[in-house]
């Protein structure tokens, strides 16, 4: 990084010289149909964080959004797959940078807020920091959103940690060490789902910070489908509790079917217990089997729970082969 690149950062935080100074810095704006707000995305975050490169990866766009894009000085890639998890696997794999600065392209996220996560991912060495949203604007954030928000956040904190209050917010500075250890398995939405188990089943040092949340500009629709993505963010936390927490998914399986067996069984054995027969054997052998898958089910979360825990070493052990952010004199 030359001196100029170095003085336009300083100009942009107040003659100070960032303690990002000298790190790349990769800006990425996952676009689907944003040419109405994306000119401005990368103009705000191009006066913010002037030394960093803007990528615009867009996901078969039927507007301009790529023309608009290159237009406005951002490298602009393509993404087939069709998803924003797609489009973040894509760009994770693809750019090379020490530290990372993930916005979505529908202007509704503050890029002022970006120098001060990114300084706090400098300088206390974090691998992510996440963006809490406030606003007082109804119309940016409706409470059936945020009730959804609160709900799946806390299933979440209840199972992971709850060190992260709005987990499906889409802006997020991440270290290289993050996103290069991340699997990246999400297709669409539930990717902001993947990123928060990722950092809390690593215990990697993160922080939030609240950040301005507005409504799109005039004319931008949403790509959220509010209900379906609900559903499709429900069952990635619980594939999720499966891979990552198995013990604690099949003990409760085991639970549930323990008591259909003892709900089945106790009139049976009453039964035979006063008369010394057995004259509702369906019965019987149904409860006799809901037992029997019981302990099946307590079984393999025992045995899953010895490989979830390999496998959560070996994540581990990927995770520190690579450096931590710091700064560079």
């Amino acid at each position: 990084m030359n001196d100029d690149t170095l003085d336009s950062s300083a100009q942009a935080n107040g003659g100070i010289t960032p303690p990002w100074a000298g790190l790349r810095v990769a800006v990425i704006v996952p676009c689907y149909n944003e040419e109405i707000a994306i000119p401005k995305v990368i103009a705000d975050f191009r006066a913010a964080l002037p030394d960093a490169t803007i990528y615009v990866y867009d996901n078969n766009s039927r507007d301009r959004t790529m023309e608009v894009a290159r237009a406005a000085g951002a490298v602009v890639r393509c993404e087939r797959l069709q998803g924003k998890g797609q489009v973040v696997r894509r760009m994770f794999a693809d750019i090379e940078a020490d530290a990372y600065v993930l916005v979505d392209g529908d202007d509704t996220y503050d890029a002022a807020a970006s120098p001060e996560m990114l300084r706090l991912l400098v300088e206390e060495q974090l691998d992510m920091v996440n963006g809490a949203r406030t606003t007082a604007i109804e119309a940016a954030y409706r409470r059936g959103h945020r009730f959804g928000n609160a709900l799946l956040t806390g299933m979440v904190a209840n199972v992971f940690g709850s060190r992260i209050t709005d987990m499906l917010s889409g802006y997020r500075v991440f270290s290289r060490r993050f996103v290069k250890s991340f699997p990246a398995l999400a297709s669409g939405f539930e990717t902001e789902t993947e990123f928060t188990v990722h950092a809390l089943e690593l215990r990697m040092p993160l922080a939030e910070v609240s950040i301005a949340y507005k409504d799109r500009p005039a004319g931008s629709v949403s790509k959220l489908r509010t209900y379906t993505d609900g559903f499709r963010i429900l069952r990635m936390i619980i594939i999720l509790v499966k891979e990552e927490r198995p013990l604690q998914f099949f003990t409760l399986l085991a639970a549930i079917l323990m008591i259909f067996g003892i709900g089945l069984g106790i009139p049976v054995v009453l039964e035979f217990l006063r008369t010394g027969l057995v004259p509702r054997l369906p019965s019987a052998v149904l409860a006799t089997g809901f037992v029997l898958l019981s302990f099946l089910s307590l079984t393999c979360g025992l045995i899953l729970d010895s490989v979830s825990r390999q496998r959560r070493e070996m994540k581990r052990l990927a995770y520190l082969s690579i450096p931590a952010v710091a700064s560079k004199p």
